[in-house]
């Protein structure tokens, strides 16, 4: 009893599962299938639950003359892509001799929720007609044509309006009514053409007879029609899984703009509104392969494959089988295998002829960068202070990021200066000299010549080199606060130097000329100096920078005759006009330095007036005529500084005197500079402690009536204490 109730359970499911798929319900079994010769298929159905249930106009009929009827229309056939073909009855209108209407039936055609397809055609048959198609649906639209002729035309099978006219049919009409008209009852035609004919009519179907359709319309009653049909009223993402499309099959939307359809996928076939509707094609048996030889046809879902027995590959040129020639597949690999190592080999060769090329390159560059060169002098100059390190090619690209615009710190004439950044995360300054520029090369040995022998705190100190490039590059230590011509002129800071600062900065430059002239081992020259080549730290300490046009002076000369160089508005005038250079050329070089510090105005100003334009003459006439204070810096000067901005301009003066052995040394204008900053110490000192000051000046006293020499004072212009300042730190 229980086996049975289970059997009847499972019974039950099967036919549940069959009745619903995806939602959506499916036919009975025992639905009629055939109708005549008409093959009927769901959603179309001739009883209930063998048809679309929520759409009765898939509910056909198949009457006792075995004919399958839509409406009132015999059906043909039936598409899953959405067609249905119908036999659709032809209006007419005929008239006798007299001009009477003898007989005529006009139609009209309700199809429901299908709709007339655009393969239709309307047409019109006659010599004396015109007729109109009014149809109903998605709008109202009436179309119409005629045709007039006198005689009966050429037969030729084209309706081309001779005899018959024809017009196209909108989409999504499902109501329409035919009629044709005369325009004076076929009187003048009435001997071959007595009726006008209406009709619509499937496309590529009706071929105009002048001489049998004009008289007759050869009998026929009705013409094939192709009418669209769909789904419901939603596209497939609409509807999404909920679609009645079976298995294997997918969902398109209707071309008649509502509703969807069916199709099996490409190697499937059936049904695609049945659940298991789409079943695959057996290409191999059903000859629909293109395998050569039929016995290595493999069938697969939703398509097919050609094998090949062990020994053969498939030609798919062809689609044969041929036989595996091993003999020539050894002979392919065997040549692409010896290709491969002739390649390799090659490859190989390549990059050591690229690796030596760039070897000889390498040092190509190194002799005309002027290696050897540097290498000889470093080493007859006298003993180095300096360990230059020799940097790769590589590594001053990665440094400076492939010598990228954005890191160029500025541009001179001796070159272009780079902000680098070592693999150790230090910042550098990367001196790169001028492509193509020879006197650039000897400029580019004498820096690293001179600055071997330098090891003093106020000159920017050199780190290396790099003579690997087309043009050699010198790596110096990074000065973070630009030079001393941007704080002084530039818009790069403000310019904020203080008094103190500037003197400062004067005793810092005087010191390292001092040194360089007189402690180096041996005097050095600088030749450029400069608020340019005066870099500031953080600290605002000078550093004096580019000595690729310094110059080496031997212990047993004075000077030397050389080709005149440097900078306008800090050249030498005597040295310009004799070509004989010495170290008083640096100390006039110095006091237009100082002028720039005291009136922060530039060493040449075309600006000025005419006898003004060279910061020497401006600062001289000034002092002459003692109105110093109007070319003094405003933010400098004030009631406690006034004294000593004047003996400043006083030593300004006397370096720039026209000769040059009128000119102080460096090691004296450095110790007057120094004396004027004791000296200014003391004075706030004593202002800030006066009962101190007071005691010490009570001393004096008693010392000068003890000793009259020193009754006479303190003469702070001619008595300058000498301090030892010179010395490298």
């Amino acid at each position: 009893m229980k086996f049975q109730e289970g059997v009847f359970l499972v019974a039950i499911f099967s036919l549940a599962y069959t009745q619903l798929v995806k939602g959506q319900p499916q036919p009975h079994e025992g639905c009629q299938t055939r109708c005549g010769n008409v093959t009927i298929e769901y959603p179309f159905g001739t009883s209930p639950g063998c048809y679309y249930a929520e759409d009765r106009s898939f509910n056909i009929t198949c009457n006792e003359r075995n004919e399958l009827i839509f409406g009132d229309n015999k059906v043909i056939k039936i598409s899953h892509g959405g067609e249905i073909r119908v036999r659709v009855n032809s209006s007419y209108s005929c008239y006798n001799s007299q001009g009477n209407l003898s007989n005529g039936v006009y139609y009209t055609f309700e199809l429901g929720n299908l709709t007339l397809s655009t393969k239709n055609r309307f047409t019109a048959v006659g010599c004396n007609t015109y007729a109109f198609l009014s149809t109903y649906g998605v709008a109202d639209y009436s179309s119409g044509c005629m045709s007039i002729c006198a005689s009966p035309p050429e037969p030729n099978g084209e309706c081309s309006g001779k005899g018959c006219c024809h017009n196209s049919v909108p989409r999504g009409s499902n109501f329409f009514k035919v009629r044709p008209y005369s325009f004076n009852n076929h009187t003048s035609v009435h001997s071959f053409n007595p009726c006008s004919y209406a009709f619509l009519v499937e496309n590529g179907t009706f071929n105009f007879d002048a001489l049998e359709d004009l008289k007759n319309l050869r009998n026929v009653t009705d013409f094939p029609v192709v009418l669209d049909w769909s789904i419901g009223k939603q596209t497939c993402e609409q509807v999404g899984n909920k679609s009645i499309c079976g298995g294997n099959s997918t969902c398109f939307d209707s071309t008649r703009g509502i509703g969807y359809n069916c199709k099996c996928l490409e190697g499937f076939e059936g049904n695609p509104y049945l659940s298991s509707g789409c079943h695959d094609i057996n290409e191999c048996t059903s000859n629909r392969h293109n395998c050569s030889d039929p016995n290595t046809c493999r069938n697969k879902a939703g398509g097919f494959y050609c094998k090949c027995q062990s020994g053969y590959h498939l030609d798919t040129n062809t689609m044969s089988c041929k036989h595996k020639n091993v003999g020539w597949t050894i002979i392919l690999l065997g040549t692409i295998i010896g290709f491969l190592v002739i390649l390799l080999g090659v490859s190989c060769m390549r990059q050591k002829m690229k690796h030596r090329k760039n070897t000889e390159l390498r040092q190509k560059f190194f002799e005309q960068n002027g290696g050897g060169m540097l290498i000889q002098r470093l080493s007859g100059a006298g003993p180095s202070n300096v360990d230059v390190k020799i940097f790769t090619e590589v590594s001053m690209k990665k440094a400076t990021n492939g010598y990228d615009v954005s890191r160029i710190l500025g541009q001179g004439g001796q070159g272009t200066v780079y902000k680098g950044i070592l693999p150790d995360d230090s910042i550098v300054a990367i001196k790169k000299a001028r492509l193509g520029d020879s006197s650039q090369v000897e400029q580019f040995i004498n820096e690293v010549l001179v600055l071997s022998q330098i090891n003093h705190r106020n000159v920017v100190k050199l780190l290396g080199c790099c003579l690997e490039t087309e043009v050699p590059l010198l790596v110096y230590e990074f000065i973070t606060s630009g030079t001393l011509f941007d704080h002084l002129h530039g818009s790069m800071f403000d310019s904020s130097l203080t008094w103190e600062h500037r003197l400062r900065i004067a005793i810092e430059v005087a010191g390292t000329l001092s040194y360089l002239h007189s402690s180096a081992s041996i005097p050095i020259i600088h030749r450029d100096v400069k608020t340019a080549n005066i870099l500031l730290d953080e600290d605002l300490t000078a550093k004096v920078a580019d000595f690729g046009a310094s110059r080496l002076i031997p212990m047993d000369k004075e000077q030397l005759t050389t080709m005149v160089q440097g900078t306008l508005g800090y050249l030498d005038p005597e040295y310009y006009n004799t070509g004989l250079l010495n170290e008083k050329s640096d100390v006039y070089s110095f006091g237009v330095v100082l002028m720039e510090l005291i009136s922060g105005e530039k060493a040449l100003c075309f600006e000025r007036p005419q006898t003004s334009k060279h910061l020497v003459s401006y600062f001289a006439s000034a002092m002459k005529e003692n109105r110093l204070h109007e070319i003094v810096n405003g933010q400098v000067i004030n009631e406690d500084n006034q004294c000593e901005i004047r003996e400043a301009a006083r030593v300004a003066l006397k370096c720039t005197r026209i000769m040059g052995e009128e000119r102080p040394k460096m090691k004296e204008v450095a110790a007057e500079l120094e004396a004027l900053r004791v000296k200014a110490t003391k004075h706030k000192w004593s202002d800030q402690y006066p009962e101190e000051n007071e005691h010490l000046l009570g001393v004096q006293t008693l010392s000068a009536q003890g000793d009259t020499s020193s009754s006479r004072g303190y003469d702070s212009i001619k008595n300058v204490p000498i301090l030892d300042i010179e010395a490298g730190r």
